[in-house]
């Protein structure tokens, strides 16, 4: 499934009335089995632009679509949140199943599907674990798995791993990637660390600040599977510094514009 996002923007109103102009003109495309990364200055409308993906919020001007079959009862989108969103009454197994029951399937169906993303997402052993009981990081875990059992075309990711502490990010990292690497999801990766953006993607939507505008659009030139080793390959630090070079600008344009 490619998404094709064209010529796409967004102006809200703030709480006075007046328009507020988060995203300007977006165009770009997200091809089948595609990692690809958005990355910019705070503020910039990242995760406006992801809910627009969702079909969570209407672009104002353009269009965002979807090329490719999809069969029926299959969603095109699901969203991993930043925050772990999951139902503290309920288990791991009832939380990853919790966007299968409103397809109405067969409970042993469900429970079965359930459980084979549990297993890919390292979780087997504690399907009847509650969330207080689990790490941040497996909180996680579920809420992937919980995405990836309904079979969405396109997977949407908002800063999914921010919340954890580093060594926690990284091996979420390594986890996520081993997964797209079996299942080859089309995902769209929204993220604030150029470093992770680089990592993990094919290509890297850079974003500048507010109204959000296409920077540039740049391409990872790293082999997968991806290595830790990689982050120290000419090609990984020299998209790095190009991605920090448009970003750095972009706040120093800001804080200009705010001594001003």
């Amino acid at each position: 499934m490619r998404v094709l996002v064209d010529d796409v923007s967004k102006v809200y109103a703030d709480r006075g009335g007046h328009p507020v102009e988060a995203l300007a003109g977006v165009t770009f495309t997200v091809e089948a089995e595609e990692l690809v990364a958005v990355v910019g200055p705070s503020g910039c409308g990242k995760s406006t632009l992801l809910n627009m993906v969702a079909g969570l919020l209407p672009p104002s001007a353009g269009s965002i679509a979807f090329e490719g079959a999809l069969p029926p009862g299959r969603p095109p989108t699901a969203m991993v949140f930043q925050e772990f969103a999951l139902f503290p009454w309920r288990t791991v197994q009832a939380n990853v199943e919790l966007g299968l029951e409103e397809t109405g399937g067969p409970a042993g169906e469900r429970h079965a599907v359930a459980r084979r993303f549990i297993d890919l997402t390292g979780l087997g052993g504690f399907e009847r674990k509650y969330p207080h009981q689990l790490s941040g990081g497996m909180r996680q875990r579920v809420g992937i798995a919980r995405a990836l059992a309904v079979d969405p075309a396109v997977l949407l990711m908002d800063e999914p791993f921010s919340a954890l502490d580093a060594q926690t990010r990284q091996l979420m990292q390594e986890e996520l990637l081993a997964i797209w690497e079996r299942t080859r999801k089309t995902i769209l990766y929204v993220t604030h660390n150029i470093h992770e953006a680089v990592w993990m993607a094919d290509r890297v939507v850079v974003l500048s600040r507010r109204p959000g505008r296409v920077l540039d659009i740049v391409p990872i030139e790293l082999k997968r599977p991806r290595m830790e080793a990689m982050a120290a390959e000419p090609a990984f630090l020299q998209a790095v510094e190009r991605i920090w070079a448009l970003i750095k600008s972009q706040a120093r344009e800001a804080l200009q514009e705010g001594a001003a």
